[in-house]
């Protein structure tokens, strides 16, 4: 039956005109985030403090956003930054154009890149959005010793890989 008057719809109004608001008192009051929820991205390290990135560019490839900017190079011996052959001498991310899709974690192969908890990212200068390695790296533990440093005596390549190699 049809309402000709309108009071349906008065109905509505008064009855949330009533009732108890539901806001949240952000940002005084910080709900935690659900577990898996895709924020800011890190990048790892080794138990020693070496970078797992090894430049690649799988990231880069797989963003459909086209955000990230990696530029490989090789280690040497003198200055060793990862366990293998390259390293990410330039890693970017541009959150402006960051969809948080998680498609950059799923292409590295060595789990160098992962995305954490952290969602507060807003900035009043475009180019504080577009984060370096230097934003991007996981911070140093207690212990290990930053980049470039040799591998640890006896170990390979390999044995980082297969996660054998511990503080």
């Amino acid at each position: 039956m049809a309402d000709p008057l309108g009071l349906g719809g008065f109905g509505v109004t008064l009855r949330t005109m009533l009732s108890k608001p539901v806001t949240e008192s952000y940002p005084e009051q910080k709900e935690p985030t659900a577990e898996r929820y895709h924020g800011r991205h890190q990048l790892n390290r080794y138990a020693d403090g070496l970078e797992k990135c090894i430049g690649c560019e799988l990231c880069a490839w797989s963003c459909p956003a086209d955000a990230i900017y990696v530029e490989g190079a090789d280690n040497t011996e003198e200055e060793r930054y990862s366990p293998g052959e390259r390293y990410g001498r330039v890693y970017q991310i541009n959150y402006l154009r960051c969809i948080g899709c998680g498609l950059c974690v799923e292409a590295c192969p060595t789990r160098a890149l992962t995305m954490t908890n952290e969602y507060e990212m807003a900035d009043g200068e475009r180019a504080e959005l577009i984060y370096d390695k230097d934003h991007l790296l996981a911070p140093l533990n207690p212990g290990e010793e930053p980049p470039p440093h040799a591998m640890r005596p006896g170990t390979s390549a390999a044995d980082y890989y297969r996660g054998e190699v511990d503080s």
